[in-house]
């Protein structure tokens, strides 16, 4: 479901990124092919330096459908930045390919908390969110995070995804999973 980036991918990237209910809300907007080739270009060689961890979501064919990144890593800590091309909104791409990069980033990455900044009028990804049964609202509890983001204006809401949360959510399913198998 996920893979590392790849120049090869950016012809599919780029047409799904350019529709204009996905484009607005992707961090690096590239208004060119050869753009987007780049900031792909880029994104690798920031990955080859520990800036930023970014991988390549595909659907079960192993054609890509999206991005999933985290950006500005500091102190364990970073900011996720997911989109899906718009033909696979809605269609259960989102949570197993989160929880997939969690996964990775948590236990093999030494990754410790991960930030979700959702713009306020970004109402898909703030419902996304708040599905996620590992993800707190933290506006309240990391208001030098809220603060940073918001320092023009108040665009953004913070969410946080807490390893030790994350944790206990797969230790629960994996319980349910196991319960399930009894019954």
């Amino acid at each position: 479901m996920l893979k590392k980036r790849d120049v090869h991918e950016s012809h599919a990237l780029f047409d799904l990124m350019t529709h204009p209910e996905v484009f607005p809300f992707v961090r690096h907007k590239a208004k060119s092919y050869e753009e987007f080739v780049f900031v792909t270009k880029q994104y690798i060689e920031s990955e080859e330096r520990g800036e930023l961890i970014s991988r390549t979501i595909l659907d079960e064919w192993g054609s890509p459908i999206g991005t999933i990144n985290l950006y500005d890593i500091e102190e364990n800590a970073g900011f996720l930045g997911t989109w899906l091309g718009k033909p696979y909104h809605g269609k259960g791409y989102n949570e197993p390919a989160k929880e997939e990069f969690f996964k990775e980033l948590f236990y093999e990455s030494g990754i410790e908390s991960i930030y979700m900044a959702i713009r306020k009028v970004n109402i898909r990804s703030r419902k996304a969110a708040e599905k996620l049964p590992y993800a707190v609202p933290a506006n309240e509890t990391r208001p030098d995070v809220y603060a940073k983001l918001n320092k023009d204006d108040i665009v953004f809401d913070l969410f946080e995804v807490p390893k030790d949360l994350f944790t206990l959510y797969l230790m629960r399913k994996q319980q349910e999973n196991e319960q399930a198998m009894e019954a």
